[in-house]
C-alpha cells in the first residue's frame, strides 16, 4: 500500500505560469530520475487555480514502471482524470476534497487503478474527514502553504497542527505534505507526524541530487 522505502517525494511541478511546456518538465523528470522513488505530477484544471497544466497524462506513459508516478489533482471533479491517468502509468491519485461532489466514490475509483489519498488545502479544516473511514485512505495530504496551486509557497508551522491531529486518530496513516518544504522546517515536519515530503522549490535551487541528500539526511 504505502512507499514505506523513503518517505521523501520529489515533486515535479509544473507550476502554473512557469513550466507549461513537456519539453521543461521533462527535463526536471530526467534529472531526479536516476535517484527518485517518486515523483509526484500536479495537475490543474483551470478552475482550482487559473492556468490548466498536465492535463493529458500520455507524455508521462515512457516513465510507468521506471517510478512511482503520484497524481494531484486540483481539478472540479477529479474522479473524471483516475482512469485515463492510470492508463498511462500513474499508481497514486490524490484529489483535492475541495472540488470533490463526492469523496466516497473518488476512493472508490481510485482504489481500482492503485492508492488513493485526499488533499486538504490550507484553510481547509480537518473536520472533512469526520465522515471518511480512514481505512480507506492510502494517504492524506497537507498543504502546508498558504493556498494550493502555486510553487515558491513558505512553510505554515500553524498547518502542521491538523498534521498533529490526524496523527493522534491514526498512527499508520501515509501523511504528506507540500508547500515550502525544506532543510530548515522537514524535521520539524517529521516530528509532527509527517511521512512524506513533497519538494520542489528547495529540490532545483541548486545541483538536485545534493539537495536531495541534504534533505534525506535530515528525516533519516
Amino acid at each position: 500500500m504505502a512507499d514505506i522505502r523513503n518517505p521523501l517525494h520529489l515533486e515535479i511541478v509544473p507550476a502554473p505560469g512557469t513550466l507549461k511546456n513537456w519539453e521543461d518538465i521533462e527535463k526536471r523528470i530526467e534529472v531526479v530520475l536516476p535517484f527518485a522513488e517518486s515523483i509526484h505530477i500536479d495537475i490543474t484544471d483551470g478552475k482550482f487555480v487559473p492556468d490548466e497544466v498536465c492535463l493529458d497524462p500520455t507524455p508521462f506513459k515512457r516513465y510507468a514502471g521506471r517510478v512511482i508516478l503520484e497524481a494531484h489533482f486540483m481539478t472540479d471533479n477529479p474522479i473524471q482524470y483516475i482512469k485515463p491517468f492510470a492508463e498511462n502509468g500513474f499508481v497514486r491519485f490524490i484529489g483535492q476534497v475541495e472540488k470533490m461532489p463526492d469523496i466516497t466514490a473518488f476512493l472508490a475509483e481510485a482504489q481500482l487503478y492503485g492508492e488513493a489519498g485526499l488533499g486538504i488545502d490550507g484553510p481547509t479544516s480537518l473536520s472533512v474527514l469526520d465522515s471518511i473511514n480512514l481505512e480507506d485512505l492510502d494517504v492524506v495530504q497537507f498543504y502546508t502553504g498558504e493556498k494550493a496551486g502555486y510553487s515558491g509557497a513558505t512553510l505554515l508551522p500553524e498547518r502542521l497542527e491538523k498534521v498533529k491531529a490526524l496523527r493522534a486518530r491514526d498512527a499508520f496513516l501515509p501523511i504528506e505534505i507540500d508547500g515550502g518544504v525544506n532543510d530548515e522546517n522537514i524535521l520539524l515536519a517529521k516530528e509532527a507526524g509527517v511521512t512524506r515530503f513533497v519538494t520542489t522549490g528547495f529540490i532545483y535551487k541548486g545541483d538536485v541530487k545534493t539537495q536531495y541528500d541534504i534533505l534525506k539526511a535530515k528525516i533519516f
